[in-house]
């Protein structure tokens, strides 16, 4: 299967799936949830959708199951805008690399903050 055709597909999907999620779910548990990306598999029957949100764990966890519960719907919607011959089932992954270098940069601040300090030498 065609690498770029599999990517072209999730840029797709994102696009329409951010419009879809901020526009048409009326689900109150779905807060501000950006798609980060959407990752294709090569025969296109599953798609992994990589989300943030603004809020805490509790916001995160109701968010995903409002998104899992409207992925149905979505997965309609998917398929009348994007024209496919099989929309590819959604599976949703909070993506937490935002977080993560957030974490790795406070990390790095306070060694060298630490390494200043000491007088290494």
């Amino acid at each position: 299967m065609d690498n770029t055709r599999t990517l072209r597909v999730g840029e797709q999907i994102r696009r329409e799936l951010s419009r879809l999620i901020s526009r048409e779910v009326k689900d109150p548990r779905v807060g501000m949830v950006t798609v980060n990306d959407v990752e294709v598999s090569g025969d296109f029957s599953h798609a992994k959708v990589f989300y943030t949100l603004l809020g805490d764990d509790a916001d995160r966890e109701a968010s995903q199951q409002g998104l899992e519960r409207a992925s149905g719907f979505l997965r309609g919607q998917l398929g009348r805008a994007v024209k496919l011959r099989h929309v590819p089932q959604l599976h949703f992954i909070y993506d937490n690399t935002a977080e993560e270098g957030d974490r790795l940069e406070a990390l790095i601040a306070a060694a060298r903050k630490r390494d200043s300090e000491g007088g290494a030498g």
